[in-house]
Order: C-alpha cells, then structure tokens, then sequence
C-alpha cells in the first residue's frame, strides 16, 4: 500500500510523516510525500529531529506532485493545519483521501529549546496516528470502512 503525505512546501509536516510512516512500516507498505507549491529543500531542521530520533533521512527531498506521477497513490493524507487558515492541496486521483492536520512546527517563535520541542511534539503527534494506521485490520477493511478508519485517526 502506497501512502502519499501532502503539504504545502513539502520541507517539515509531509517529510516528517513520510519518514516516521517509513521506519515503521512493515513489508508492502510505502510513504512518500509531495507539497503543492514545494520549497526545494527539507528544512534543516526536520532533518536534525528525524536524526535524533534515530530515523533514515537518506533521500528526503521536497517535491512537487511528479515524484508520483508513474507510481500513484493508494491513499493520500494531507497534514496541513486548516485551523491556521492554510489551504490544503488537493489530490484529484481515484485514491482514498484523509486530513491528518498538523500545526507547523517551523512557525513556532522561540528559543531554541522552545522550537525543537515543537518539532519533537509534532514527530509523537505523527507516530501516534502511524501507530493507529498500523494497527488497522487492512483484511477485513472495504473501501469504506478504510476511509472512515482513516478520518477517526485523523481526529487523534
């Protein structure tokens, strides 16, 4: 199963999650991320809390919706934060649909102690839903009872 995370600039929320969802998915399953209006390059720090946490940052790269064009989806998540007024991109394929909404860390004002909490606290927010994601009963899941599986996680 192939899980598309979407954002904005593709640099923090979507890397964030493609990477965590990789270093804990099992075997046939897969994340990659894309933002609609991508920034070029994965904020440096997403890269130092993924590193801290001891997870693979090889070959992370903020991209735009071709890094899938030959391979799509099965599921795509957006994490941007509709509650801050952003605006979310939008996926027109046939495949199922979830907001996972993530407040951006890289918008916290602070010190440093400050802003590597908000990095490390949206990294547990997107483990607890992968969490949640993994534990889905996927064989005995139709098509809808996966969309609506995947809505509730959305609300944790």
């Amino acid at each position: 199963m192939r899980v598309l995370f979407m954002c904005t600039a593709n640099s923090c929320r979507s890397i964030l999650s493609e990477a965590l969802f990789n270093h804990m998915a099992p075997a046939g399953f897969e994340a990659i991320s894309a933002g609609s209006f991508p920034r070029g390059q994965v904020l440096p720090r997403s890269l130092t809390t993924l590193q801290r946490a001891g997870i693979a940052t090889e070959g992370l790269s903020s991209k735009g919706n071709d890094a899938f064009a030959g391979n799509p989806p099965d599921i795509v998540i957006t994490v941007c934060d509709k509650a801050a007024g952003e605006a979310c991109p939008v996926y027109f394929g046939a495949a199922l649909k979830a907001h996972w909404g993530l407040e951006d860390p890289s918008e916290v004002q602070g010190d440093e102690t400050l802003i590597d909490a908000a990095f490390r606290a949206t990294l547990a927010h997107i483990q607890k839903r992968c969490e949640a994601f993994f534990s889905l009963p996927f064989a005995s899941l139709d098509r809808d009872g996966l969309q609506k599986a995947l809505d509730r996680i959305g609300a944790l």
